[in-house]
């Protein structure tokens, strides 16, 4: 009668095709009730085993008990037996842990679960995270790498679960004796070893240098799994203790991590239904969810954005000319100011990627191309900001050193940033270049082909770049050396100019007609003339050399000359920022001399140098005019007594003296003219101006006239004596 039961059952699964006979599939529970088992049978005729016959079934049950006993033992084993087995029943049970959770939501009212709930989670989580460390997930991108291996992980398992229960011939999962066994009869031994009939392998030969000791299930396992899954996923499962259907598509609809949270399990099942409606791979809640995500993202990114765009604006004319006076010392204030506006996009980046993947719960494809949008926006903002961060650094850092050095001049600031800013901005260069090189590896190039990738622009650059090169190594010549600064006047070849700019490839020479910028190559070769003195401490004001030639035409005798060098001396040393005036005379080839002034003027631009020039020519202009002026001549008659002629000098020196700014020098009667007696009188003028002097002379003349008039004392007309020869 049995037998012919078992004919008739079997005659009907044939007929009703494998799909009803994978159905009637029956159940075990762990522990140990006995339940009636089904005989299945393959679409080929063959006769299925049921799990619980399996030769690996006891020690899955060991497995099972010792998962209990010790929850955060390790998953990876020695052998594929121990790796396989920890790996099945450690999925198992996060499994039931899950749906025991599930069933708690009826119980508990609110949006967060209980302590005691959350302990389970908790639970299940660290076993899903041991479990997970079971797959080689080299295979994958860096950044997507624990995304895509906690769903491979769920993915196998489910694979796992039908290919166990779908066997038409016995498994044997081999330990490490029974490995050896096989490589012995192996041509080649390998530590590799592949489930009977399938093409899940579990390998201890893994390149992942990160990665446990012991057998993993093999990168190739690992990148397929989900292809095996959507061949299997239609297909019904025969339930036993360690079954999961319906785990990942439990854990690809609902939003949290593992478990949902309270707040979407209490929803009514109709609201649930909607929500958990298909578009594509995704739910409608994690499409909603991350599109307005990304939009609040791209809205904050955007604003940051302007508002960093907005530092670079130029300054408008007519704008506080005491603020733009400052400005050098504020931009240490603005490079902050742009580090705070980049800051906030990186924690930012980071909870959106974190929301969308761990609570949203985005999956598959979705998940690659939200995730790499995300890192290609973290790594670049990144980037930026370490660049910011070592300009602010090094403005902050300029600025310090003026400070502490005494210094308050923006001249002394351009001095101390152009040889700081260079060597920070290059170091935040380098800093986003490694950024860009991560960025890179974590979206899943390799680092040798990166490298690979970087040597070609570097091998570019080595031959074709080689004149930047001996610019950097002239800019750190000029820069350790020193022969010129910021603000320096000097001559570097034929040009003559301030110096305004010292790079880390050119310098800038603020000529009298242009801006001239010279390679710093080129600059280390010329001979430098450097007219600026340097001065240790102070406020960092720095002084020029400044040497004028002016031609004295007029026949001096030498006691002008000594009052022309003595009121020189005088009227240099009276301008405003002139210092230590050097005059002197030198014989010129032609008929004169010439007047040689040299002094120090505190000038940093090209006008300043011309205004400085312009004044002490004019005033050297007036210096010659004034010794001119002030060396007098007048004759008297013949009818002059000698009374009168005694009396004279003292008549000239007090006419002189009535202005309190001339003192007569010498009055001497120097020549017996051929109608008149004259007299030569040099007096000194202390007056500020030319101008001052000549309506002193004015004055003076006018009382001459008045005083010889009262004395009696005439000067005589030019006579002209005619003489005739008698015939």
């Amino acid at each position: 009668m049995k037998t012919l039961l078992v004919a008739l059952l079997t005659l009907l699964l044939v007929i009703a095709g494998p799909r009803t006979a994978l159905q009637a599939a029956g159940r075990e529970s762990v522990a140990g009730v006995s339940q009636v088992q089904t005989e299945m049978l393959s679409p080929s005729g063959s006769r299925i085993i049921p799990i619980t016959q399996q030769p690996f079934y006891p020690e899955l049950l060991a497995a099972s008990q010792r998962w209990r006993d010790a929850p955060l033992s390790r998953v990876i084993g020695d052998s594929p037996r121990e790796t396989l087995l920890n790996f099945y029943a450690v999925m198992a049970r996060v499994n039931n842990e899950l749906e025991f959770i599930t069933k708690q939501g009826a119980t508990q009212k609110g949006f967060f679960w209980s302590s005691d709930t959350r302990n389970h989670i908790e639970q299940a989580e660290e076993l899903f995270a041991l479990a997970v460390q079971a797959l080689d997930a080299s295979v994958f991108p860096e950044s997507v790498r624990i995304d895509m291996a906690q769903e491979a992980a769920i993915q196998l398992k489910e694979v796992l679960d039908y290919v166990l229960t779908h066997s038409t011939v016995p498994i044997t999962i081999p330990d490490q004796a029974g490995l050896k066994a096989l490589n012995d009869q192996r041509s080649k031994g390998s530590e590799t070893w592949t489930l009977p009939l399938t093409t899940i392998t579990l390998s201890a030969e893994t390149v992942d240098l990160d990665s446990e000791p012991g057998f993993l299930f093999s990168g190739t396992t690992v990148r397929h799994v989900g292809r095996m899954y959507r061949q299997l996923s239609h297909l019904p499962l025969a339930e036993h203790a360690f079954s999961s259907q319906g785990f990942y598509k439990s854990f690809v609809s609902t939003p949290g991590f593992l478990s949902p949270p309270l707040w979407y399990v209490n929803l009514p099942e109709s609201l649930r239904g909607l929500l958990q409606l298909h578009l594509g791979d995704q739910t409608i809640l994690q499409v909603v969810a991350t599109l307005v995500t990304l939009g609040l993202y791209g809205l904050v990114l955007s604003l940051l954005l302007s508002r960093l765009l907005q530092t670079y604006r130029y300054w408008q004319a007519g704008a506080d000319s005491a603020a733009s006076s400052t400005l050098p010392w504020h931009q240490a204030n603005a490079s902050w100011y742009r580090v705070l506006l980049l800051f906030p996009l990186l924690p930012l980046t980071r909870f959106c990627e974190i929301f969308i993947d761990d609570y949203v719960n985005f999956t598959g494809v979705p998940l690659l191309v939200v995730t790499y949008v995300l890192y290609i926006c973290y790594f670049t903002a990144a980037g930026c900001f370490f660049f910011y961060f070592f300009e602010a650094f090094g403005s902050t850092v300029s600025k310090k050193l003026v400070q502490w050095r005494g210094g308050s001049s923006e001249l002394q600031l351009r001095r101390v940033s152009n040889l700081v800013m260079p060597v920070c901005r290059v170091i935040g260069g380098l800093v986003a270049v490694v950024m860009i090189y991560r960025l890179l590896v974590v979206l899943g190039l390799p680092p040798t082909t990166v490298l690979a990738f970087s040597a070609v622009p570097g091998l570019a650059i080595g031959l074709g770049a080689s004149k930047l090169l001996g610019n950097l190594f002239g800019g750190l010549s000029i820069q350790t050396d020193r022969p010129v600064r910021v603000g320096e006047f000097c001559r570097i070849g034929e040009n003559l100019g301030f110096v305004s700019k010292i790079g880390m490839r050119s310098l800038e020479l603020q000529t009298l007609e242009s801006r001239v910028t010279i390679p710093n190559a080129i600059v280390d070769e010329q001979t430098i003339v450097n007219f600026s003195r340097r001065q240790s401490g102070g406020d960092g004001t720095h002084t020029q050399s400044l040497l004028l030639r002016l031609a004295v035409t007029r026949k001096f005798n030498p006691d002008q000359i000594a009052d022309l060098l003595y009121f020189g001396r005088l009227a240099v040393m009276a301008i405003e920022g002139v210092q230590e005036p050097l005059i002197s005379l030198e014989e010129e080839a032609t008929e004169g001399c010439a007047l040689i002034c040299h002094c120090l003027v505190a000038i940093q631009a090209w006008d300043q140098y011309i205004a400085m020039r312009e004044r002490i020519l004019l005033r050297l202009e007036e210096v010659v005019e004034q010794v001119h002026l002030s060396q007098r001549a007048i004759g008297v008659s013949y009818d002059t007594t000698v009374e009168q002629l005694e009396r004279i000098p003292e008549l000239i020196r007090e006419l002189v003296e009535r202005d309190p700014l001339l003192k007569l020098q010498s009055c001497r009667l120097m020549t017996i003219a051929a109608f008149s007696y004259e007299f030569n009188f040099r007096f000194h003028s202390h007056h500020a101006t030319l101008g001052a002097l000549k309506d002193a002379i004015n004055r003076f003349n006018k009382n001459l006239l008045a005083c010889f008039a009262s004395e009696g004392i005439e000067i005589p007309y030019p006579t002209a004596v005619e003489i005739r020869k008698q015939a």
